[in-house]
């Protein structure tokens, strides 16, 4: 197996203290710790993030959820209910350089750490929110996932077929997504800094962030001043670029298909798509030379396609199809990718060895520094790092970290 990733210190020597939980958060801090920082996770003592645990109460027998969003990380568990818990964790703001939470509307200003308090613990803090609606939105205070963050903010509307109810994109952009643009803000900031010894408020709305993504729909918006339809396949809109489809592959199953598309910017996409499925006979006909004829006859541009395409698997399709200088993709599914020995020998999708789960993959920072990925290290059991952290940033004794853990503060 070639290298796994190299260990980056691109942010060595910046701390982090982590409040996320479950996936928008972590995102954002994991994409930290691949470059380097010491993101430090602050976990109640009992339970962890509850991402460790898909049933509140039970024993944690579906890890894997966790694993994806917290690799790299180190976790300290503190009961932030209890004053000298309290008082732990506003000594490690004042030494840290960001902080970030993405808890419900409300709690971290409960429990004292609001900005205006941690601005004053340490001036120079980065300090970070994501949460689901942006400040003086008319939903500021409901609660959001990555679903509700997707229907909100416009993608889910533009997913899907036009004759039928639109569908939630299978990605998890509004809790990754959103974990990402924050993570760049950071960076930034940080940069900033470096310069003028200022810290930040950042704060980044899961809603906000998918009206970012949606900048293309929004530019055909007021093109046409109307909503976009779904696309999905569907043929039903005169117009739309043709081909520009999934099509069925060898031998039938229920993601065997490519998708082919042909850019209206280059038309001798068409041409290249022809001769490549040997109907070279239909060049130079007019029925089909330009976008706007094969709009108005797409069922038909879609039906000679498919008869190639039914002939071949997905794999070959989008290599012969991709070689003639055509933009083909086939839909890989998560066990084609886990298995897929591209993707593994270039560190993209890496095995990681887990104390307690095992062996498990799980894709790296895709980013690339000098030819090489980030190393992904395992994510941290509950309470994993507490004497390290404790005894690292604070300077407690093993005997002081022993009385804290009998008095439940960790």
């Amino acid at each position: 197996m070639a290298t796994e990733g190299v260990e980056l210190e691109c942010l060595n020597g910046v701390r982090v203290v982590d409040f996320t939980q479950f996936e928008a958060g972590p995102s954002c801090t994991e994409a930290l710790a691949w470059l380097g920082a010491e993101v430090v996770k602050i976990e109640n003592p009992t339970t962890g993030d509850p991402g460790r645990r898909w049933r509140p109460g039970q024993p944690d027998n579906d890890p894997w959820y966790f694993h994806q969003f917290n690799a790299n990380k180190k976790s300290l568990t503190l009961n932030l209910k209890a004053p000298r818990g309290l008082e732990i964790v506003k000594q490690l703001l004042r030494k840290a350089d960001i902080t970030i939470e993405n808890m419900a509307p409300g709690p971290i200003e409960r429990l004292g750490l609001g900005y205006d308090v941690v601005k004053e613990l340490n001036p120079g803090i980065i300090y970070c929110q994501v949460k689901g609606f942006g400040s003086g939105s008319p939903y500021e205070k409901n609660l959001a996932f990555d679903m509700i963050a997707q229907a909100a903010g416009g993608p889910t509307s533009v997913t899907g077929y036009g004759d039928r109810p639109p569908v939630k994109p299978g990605p998890s952009f509004g809790d990754t997504g959103t974990g990402m643009l924050m993570a760049i803000s950071i960076l930034a900031a940080l940069r900033e800094r470096d310069r003028t010894g200022k810290g930040r408020r950042l704060q980044v709305a899961m809603q906000d962030a998918m009206v970012h993504y949606m900048r293309v729909p929004f530019s055909r918006t007021q093109l046409t001043g109307k909503a976009p339809p779904r696309g999905g396949s569907d043929r039903s809109q005169p117009g739309g670029l043709v081909p520009s489809a999934l099509y069925p592959c060898s031998p039938g199953g229920p993601n065997d298909y490519v998708y082919v598309f042909c850019s209206r910017a280059n038309p001798e996409h068409w041409t290249r798509l022809l001769k490549v499925i040997g109907r070279d006979d239909l060049v130079d006909d007019p029925r089909y030379a330009t976008n706007q004829a094969r709009s108005e006859r797409a069922a038909e541009v879609d039906e000679i396609i498919a008869q190639w395409t039914r002939r071949h698997s997905k794999q070959d399709a989008m290599r012969i199809i991709g070689e003639a200088g055509v933009p083909a993709g086939a839909v890989f599914d998560t066990v084609e990718l886990m298995a897929d020995p591209s993707l593994a020998e270039r560190g993209i999708m890496q095995t990681v060895e887990h104390p307690t789960t095992g062996q498990y993959k799980m894709p790296a920072w895709p980013v690339r520094f000098d030819g090489a990925p980030a190393k992904v290290k395992p994510s941290p059991l509950l309470g994993q790092h507490n004497g390290e952290v404790l005894g690292n940033w604070l300077g407690l004794g093993e005997a002081e970290v022993a009385a804290l853990k009998t008095e439940g503060i960790i």
